[in-house]
């Protein structure tokens, strides 16, 4: 069978993407299965949000979407309901809107990474407390609560962030490997 350079990219794609999944499930191990310390790093986030970046929105909302609801499924962390559900609505819009803006730019420079990146946080932070507030009711899930989850304790996440994932972009860049991203 003949594979054509379209089919290679796909397959290429797919098994980054499986790459980045694997990540998402493996990272959290780091946190030592304490809650309060993934809720602070967030370490799902880092490999949805590079692969978003690297293989483009499709890719990343798909990785966003798989990541928590299997590691749910699998370890049971985080809990399936409300937690993973809210967390894959969460990712896959991280996964969406950084593929979306950096692909869309013509220039992949450092500004505009950052703006990707801070656009991706911003919007998929209004999205988990949105699905938080349809699941749990807006009696169970008040502003100061989504204040304190989504921006207050994860404000250390939010700095790995904003360090790590231009970090590693860059070095993507300075590879032979990363050329053309």
């Amino acid at each position: 069978m003949k594979f054509t350079n379209e089919k290679i990219g796909k397959t290429y794609k797919l098994t980054l993407s499986s790459l980045f999944l694997a990540i998402g499930l493996v990272l959290p191990f780091l946190t030592g299965q304490i809650p309060e310390l993934g809720n602070m790093l967030l370490p799902m986030h880092l490999p949805v949000m590079l692969c978003g970046l690297i293989l483009g929105a499709p890719y990343g909302a798909l990785v966003g979407i798989v990541t928590p609801l299997l590691r749910s499924l699998i370890f049971a962390r985080p809990v399936l309901y409300p937690a993973a559900l809210a967390m894959a609505a969460e990712l896959a819009t991280y996964g969406a809107v950084i593929g979306a803006i950096y692909f869309l730019s013509k220039k992949k420079t450092l500004p505009m990474l950052y703006l990707a990146l801070v656009s991706a946080m911003t919007v998929g932070r209004l999205v988990w407390g949105a699905t938080m507030a349809a699941l749990m009711g807006f009696s169970g899930f008040t502003f100061s609560y989504f204040l304190g989850e989504a921006v207050i304790n994860a404000i250390p996440g939010i700095i790995l962030q904003l360090i790590l994932i231009p970090a590693v972009m860059l070095l993507i860049r300075r590879t032979s490997v990363g050329r053309g991203v």
